[in-house]
């Protein structure tokens, strides 16, 4: 395998290829191979393990995957790119490239047909360095579609992975933390300078761990409403929530002011005040009156 933790061996692997870093498609080629193991340990991969990669690039993070894990399945967007990736993890046996766009793929459907065949129970973890361009709707596809992840270990932009993590009353704190925090238990395991890449981004990176919950963190009656109040609530951070909701609820004043004092919420304070309790029990009075109108 080439020496992919070199940028001078990288350069010349494009180079051959004619092949240049598509910025279109967020590539940035990790070079660090302390950065690399480290992820791989986060991820705490057994030898039975399937494992999914989105955007393996020339597959420095795939081939230590594959060193860990019964199967990695590497799923990989830029055709051009695709041949040389095949070429550098062909030492291994346990890797399958798929070319495909992740954000259109059923995961499940995937692994069951690379890794499961006809078993019906099967789990499996994600681990990738997620091109920055698709950073947040991957997280969503992966989370909202409850497919059969138990772990997911992704670096991202650290301005992301703070806000992912962050709670009520942050600066960071918003749809994105809260939608992320009701599907998983977020970390930051540690952070990643810019100058291990190639070539190099304007911003340091973070290695998060999503640990998916086996039942959301909180209860609530209508998801689909659940979510409809927060984007409510952030859709001007500057406002309160009273009128947050009269701009994003089909409510009247008096009955939103009734569902505030009922789910014991000050409509003076803004949704960055709210944790997800709160959201969750100002969703079920508001399904309540919305009921009743």
């Amino acid at each position: 395998m080439p020496k992919l933790y070199s940028i001078s061996e990288v350069k010349k692997i494009l180079n051959k290829h004619n092949l240049k870093a598509n910025k279109s498609l967020g590539q940035n080629f990790l070079v660090d191979a302390n950065i690399v193991h480290k992820i791989v340990d986060a991820a705490d991969i057994l030898n039975d393990d399937i494992v999914v990669e989105i955007g393996p690039g020339l597959g420095v993070l795939t081939c230590a995957l594959a060193e860990k894990a019964k199967k990695v399945i590497a799923v990989e967007i830029d055709s051009k790119i695709i041949p040389v990736l095949k070429e550098n993890v062909e030492p291994y046996e346990n890797i399958e490239i798929v070319h495909a766009d992740a954000l259109k793929i059923n995961f499940d459907a995937l692994v069951k047909e690379k890794a499961f065949d006809d078993k019906e129970a099967f789990s499996y973890k994600l681990v990738a360095n997620l091109p920055y361009y698709i950073t947040s709707p991957v997280i969503m596809h992966m989370l909202t579609n409850k497919f059969n992840l138990n772990t997911m270990v992704i670096m991202v932009q650290l301005e992301v992975a703070k806000r992912i993590v962050a709670g009520p009353g942050s600066k960071d704190y918003g749809i994105l933390s809260i939608a992320v925090q009701y599907y998983a238990e977020p970390k930051i395991v540690f952070k990643v300078p810019k100058t291990v890449f190639f070539p190099k981004p304007d911003v340091d990176s973070a290695v998060l761990k999503l640990s998916i919950r086996k039942n959301p963190a909180v209860d609530v009656a209508d998801e689909s409403l659940f979510f409809k109040v927060i984007r409510a609530a952030f859709a001007n951070r500057r406002k309160k929530i009273l009128n947050s909701l009269l701009c994003g609820i089909d409510l009247p004043k008096e009955l939103i002011k009734k569902v505030l004092k009922d789910a014991g919420i000050d409509g003076m304070q803004r949704g960055e005040d709210l944790s997800l309790g709160d959201f969750a029990k100002l969703t079920d009075y508001v399904l309540r009156a919305l009921s009743k109108t």
